[in-house]
Parts: structure tokens; C-alpha cells; sequence
């Protein structure tokens, strides 16, 4: 068996990058990844659907450290430019956000995604904002439907109820804005 040691990274036609991410969700059809080698793979930012931090147990410092995570990747820079087809250009894409999450086998409190999470939850907001979270052992949470509120999933097959809400949910951002290679090429340009 051959475990991915391979650092996700993501990257912007700015020329900013993030730390290290454990699980990308990405588009591979429209955008490839960049300089990809044993260690390292680098993800256009206009690529992300979504990223992960994986961490033995969900709790206070953890969902912390998740929070930074998401928002190194928020506060990149994406392009969207428009699609040309056969009838003309298409407008650009509005850019969605990305979604973030935390993924464990264990969550520390002992009322699960209870009272005392919301409270640490509810204090990670902006950049920070962390969309959803599954504890394999316990249950999951997720807030997708759009008003604020709370989803949380069964005790029992928490990682399936987890898994067809996210799907739902990356199916309906549809597919990822066309990448300006130019701003890319740009940048690269103005280094010195």
C-alpha cells in the first residue's frame, strides 16, 4: 500500500499561495493542475470546489486551525473570463464560494455538533467560515441550505448522509469559471 504524501496547494494569478491543504476537491476538465511531482501538486484557485482539513477529532483548536485553512484559500484571487462557443462569448461565471470543511473520526464534545460546537462554530465567521464537518464515530453538520441554519445527519451512516449532501451540494455550483491563463502568465512576466 502506498499512502499520498503529496502537499495540495493552492495558488493564484497573483502569484499567492496557500499552506498545504489535505483534501482538494477540484475540477480536472477544464483546469490543470500546475508543476505536479511526488511532493507537491498546485491547484489553480479558479479550480477549487471545496477543501478539507483531516484531523483525528473535531474540537475548539482543530476547528480553529480549519478555519485558517479556509481562509487562506478564500482570500485568494480568482479570474473568471468568458466561454467562447459557437453563437459568440459567453459571460463570465460569477465565482461561488469555496466550500470548507472539517473531516475526523471523533468530535471531542460529548453532545456531538451540540450546543457547546455551535459556540465554537458560530465564532469562526467570514474567511473562516467552516460549511461543514463529519465525524465518522458520531454524526455530521453541514449548513448548505443557504438560510443559516443547521443540517445535522444521522448517528448511524453519518460519512453516506454526509457524502450525498456534499455531492448535492458540489452539483449544484455547477461547473468552475473559465480560467484567465493570461493573469497567470502576467505575473510571471513581472517577476524579477
Amino acid at each position: 500500500m502506498r499512502w499520498n504524501t503529496r502537499r495540495e496547494i493552492i495558488l493564484d494569478s497573483l502569484g499567492q499561495t496557500t499552506d498545504s491543504i489535505d483534501v482538494v476537491v477540484f475540477d480536472r476538465q477544464y483546469t490543470p493542475t500546475l508543476l505536479d511531482n511526488e511532493k507537491h501538486r498546485y491547484v489553480p484557485a479558479e479550480a477549487v470546489y471545496a477543501v478539507f482539513e483531516c484531523k483525528p477529532t473535531i474540537h475548539k483548536d482543530y476547528l480553529e486551525y480549519a478555519g485558517d485553512k479556509a481562509a487562506s484559500v478564500r482570500r485568494l484571487h480568482r479570474t473568471s473570463v468568458g466561454v467562447p462557443h459557437s453563437d459568440g462569448i459567453k459571460d463570465p461565471k460569477p465565482l461561488f464560494p469555496i466550500l470548507c470543511g472539517i473531516l475526523a473520526t471523533e468530535i471531542e464534545w460529548a453532545d456531538g455538533f451540540g450546543e457547546t460546537f455551535l459556540k465554537n462554530h458560530a465564532a469562526l465567521s467570514g474567511l473562516r467560515k467552516i460549511d461543514c464537518g463529519l465525524a465518522v464515530s458520531g454524526s455530521s453538520f453541514d449548513v448548505f441550505d443557504g438560510d443559516g441554519t443547521y443540517t445535522n445527519g444521522p448517528k448511524e451512516n453519518a460519512l453516506v448522509f454526509f457524502l450525498f449532501r456534499l455531492l448535492q451540494k458540489l452539483q449544484s455550483l455547477g461547473t468552475v469559471p473559465v480560467i484567465c491563463w493570461n493573469a497567470y502568465a502576467k505575473q510571471l512576466s513581472t517577476q524579477k
